[in-house]
């Protein structure tokens, strides 16, 4: 780690609870390191249809987080919980830019700027996923991005900011 000091301070998040909208309207939450815009493609789907899950990260002035790269630090992520009914494809991660951390000599591939962050999900139609689905009105898709940010004499306590969305199910 290129911490200097590891410090557990402002890792809870504070959200707004998620209120379904049928535009899939961004909800806003944010932590003592950085801001989200959670949204969904759509907030009604049927087995088969596929949907996507977008994160706008905004880290706080003086923040970074890291994106995939040659490097041992926590990439930032979104993950998906898993579901019988549900497939999720890998993270698509924007294009980083370069962090020099002069005490250690060395250069990352972080986030320091508003990216966007993608995972597309596609509610199964298989014979398993219809009777996992049967009866039920909605679904919750459970995620969360996970991350460690970091400033310039700093790295944080990995932290976690859960994301919710319900959809409508259409038969």
């Amino acid at each position: 780690m290129h911490a200097v000091l590891v410090a557990a301070l402002g890792t809870a998040a504070s959200a707004q609870a998620p209120v379904p909208n049928p535009f899939g309207d961004a909800v806003r939450t944010s932590t003592s390191h950085l801001t989200v815009e959670s949204s969904i493609s759509r907030l009604s789907a049927a087995p088969g249809d596929r949907l996507t899950v977008t994160l706008d990260v905004t880290p706080r002035r003086t923040m970074h987080v890291y994106a995939p790269g040659k490097h041992d630090y926590q990439v930032v992520g979104l993950s998906i919980e898993a579901q019988p009914w549900l497939r999720a494809e890998p993270t698509k991660y924007p294009p980083s830019e370069m962090y020099h951390f002069e005490p250690l000599n060395e250069t990352v591939e972080v986030y320091s700027k508003t990216f966007r962050l993608a995972r597309e999900v596609t509610l199964l139609d298989t014979p398993e996923a219809r009777k996992a689905l049967a009866g039920q009105s909605s679904v919750t898709i459970a995620s969360q991005l996970e991350y460690q940010a970091c400033d310039d004499k700093v790295c944080y306590s990995p932290t976690k900011v859960p994301v919710r969305f319900t959809v409508t199910l259409k038969q």
